[in-house]
């Protein structure tokens, strides 16, 4: 067998991918459902005793692959009625700038999630505002004047469908 003499690419090593069987789906899929479902109705769910499902669970958050729980809130209701993506490219891509940008922009006041992509844009922030004028305001005070940023886009967010079957997918 032909050995592969190139060098691999610098970065951290591959993970593997995390293996489910069909309780710990059922049982991730009830929590993506509602984090706060009570473990009798885990079990219940996933067909196990209650015993058994809370060591699937604690299994699951040591094995990292339930990382947290966390409320969704309607954005609307705590006056923060304007959502927008706001689409960033940067002039080069050097490290640094990247893991500042993502570091410092996530902490900002507003900031739903930043998400580092690749294609035309490198990132896309999520932003809640409460008021058009005050989006604007955001983008030109914290977005757009950064270190390597040469390009924003802001994109209004109308309504927001969450995914009810993700797990399908793998």
């Amino acid at each position: 067998m032909p050995k592969n003499d190139r060098a691999r690419p610098p970065g951290p090593e591959p993970r593997p991918r995390p293996v489910l069987d069909e309780v710990d789906r059922r049982i991730v899929a009830e929590l993506l459902r509602d984090g706060r479902t009570p473990n009798v109705v885990l079990a219940r769910a996933a067909g196990i005793a209650e015993s058994t499902c809370l060591s699937r669970v604690r299994a699951l958050r040591e094995r990292g692959i339930v990382t947290g729980v966390t409320a969704e809130v309607d954005l609307a209701r705590v006056g923060l009625p304007v959502q927008a993506m706001v689409a960033i490219g940067f002039s080069g891509h050097l490290r640094a700038d990247v893991d500042a940008f993502a570091d410092e922009v996530s902490r900002l006041p507003g900031v739903v999630a930043t998400y580092n992509i690749s294609g035309a844009n490198d990132f896309l922030v999520h932003v809640a505002a409460p008021t058009p004028e005050a989006l604007r305001d955001f983008v030109l005070d914290n977005l757009t004047g950064r270190p390597g940023v040469v390009h924003a886009e802001t994109s209004l967010v109308f309504h927001v469908n969450r995914g009810s079957d993700v797990l399908s997918a793998g």
